[in-house]
């Protein structure tokens, strides 16, 4: 069986955001109205090999996704294994 990781980066909510602040003004100005706050991130699709325990795969990729996919000072990630 085969398994897929996805990690979602986005900034944390107190840092300033130059990249969702040009989406969102940029949205506005193109008549989208009602839109928030917009928060630009990346976002990280692995897929395991098969045979990997899920926990393992969990552990290892939580290590990866603070120490080196994310910037743990200004951004959370969040990590979901199916």
């Amino acid at each position: 069986m085969f398994m897929k990781a996805r990690i979602i980066i986005t900034p944390k909510k107190a840092v300033v955001d130059p990249q969702g602040i040009t989406v969102r003004r940029a949205l506005a100005h193109m008549g989208y109205d009602g839109v928030g706050d917009v928060h630009v991130g990346k976002y990280i699709e692995i897929d395991l090999a098969a045979g990997t325990d899920p926990a393992v795969a969990e552990a290892t990729l939580n290590e990866a996704a603070h120490r080196f996919l994310s910037n743990p000072v200004i951004e959370d990630y969040r990590l979901e294994i199916q």
